[in-house]
C-alpha cells in the first residue's frame, strides 16, 4: 500500500464534499445541517480569499482521507497556530495509520510556520479520542467549547451599537 499525503487542490472539491459528507454520517449528524457545497470549497479553500487548507490522503492514487486546517491567532503566544477543523479516514484503511500520516503532516506545517501548537475539538464519544491522546494530544478540561449561530447570532448582530469598518 503507497500512502502519499499531498495539498489538495480545487479539483478535489467534491471529494472534499464526498468526505465532509461521510464524517457527518459517522458523527451522527442530520444531513440537512451539511450544507456546503463544492463551489464552497473551491470558494474559499482555493480562490482570493483563501480560509482554509486541506491535505488529502491517497492510497495507490485512491484518496482516503483529509485534514481540513486553517490559522487561528494566540494572543498569549503571540503566534499563528493551527486549528483543525476535520480529520476523516475512510472506514476501510482505519488501523492503517492514514491518520497518523494526516495529524503528523500538519504538525510539520506547523513547526515550519513557527507555530506553538495545534489545536481541534473532538465529540466527547468519539471512539477517534484514544487516538489524539496517542498522538501526544491532551484533554483541555479546563475549556468548554460554545458557539453562537443562527437567530442568536443575527440578533446579537442587529442589536450591535458599533459600526465596523
Amino acid at each position: 500500500m503507497a500512502t502519499r499525503i499531498r495539498a489538495a487542490k480545487a479539483e478535489d472539491a467534491a471529494t472534499i464534499v464526498r468526505f465532509i459528507r461521510e464524517l457527518a454520517v459517522f458523527e451522527k449528524a442530520d444531513m440537512d445541517e451539511v450544507r456546503v457545497t463544492a463551489e464552497d470549497i473551491v470558494r474559499f479553500g482555493f480562490g482570493d480569499r483563501r480560509v482554509f487548507e486541506c491535505l488529502l490522503a491517497e492510497v495507490d492514487g485512491e484518496p482516503v482521507g483529509f485534514i481540513m486546517f486553517f490559522s487561528n491567532f494566540s494572543t498569549w503566544e503571540g503566534r499563528p497556530g493551527i486549528y483543525v477543523e476535520d480529520l476523516y479516514v475512510t472506514p476501510r484503511v482505519r488501523g492503517e495509520h492514514i491518520g497518523f500520516a494526516l495529524a503528523a503532516a500538519v504538525a510539520k506545517l506547523a513547526v515550519e510556520r513557527h507555530c506553538p501548537r495545534v489545536d481541534f475539538s473532538v465529540l466527547d464519544w468519539n471512539p477517534a479520542r484514544e487516538f489524539y491522546h496517542r498522538l501526544g494530544a491532551r484533554h483541555m478540561h479546563d475549556w468548554l467549547p460554545y458557539r453562537l449561530a443562527g437567530q442568536e447570532l443575527h440578533a446579537l448582530a442587529a442589536s450591535g451599537p458599533i459600526e465596523v469598518g
